[in-house]
């Protein structure tokens, strides 16, 4: 998923040049809309790796249940 937010990124960016030089204020919004979304997955990702894993053992140590 951090890939794909990269890749949202790099065509943000070039969405972004193209309204700067063509002077459309559709390329803009186009940026916008499309950074938009890279935000988006990039914390939807963020928070998935926060999770705490359930399934995972406990680890070993002096409170570990045996």
């Amino acid at each position: 998923m951090l890939v794909l937010t990269l890749v949202l990124a790099a065509i943000g960016f070039a969405l972004l040049v193209a309204a700067l030089t063509t002077g459309s204020v559709l390329w803009a919004w186009g940026c916008i809309v499309v950074c938009v979304i890279g935000a988006v997955l990039l914390l939807v990702s963020a928070l998935a790796m926060r999770r705490p894993d359930n399934d995972a053992p406990p680890p070993p140590g002096r409170h570990a249940k045996r």
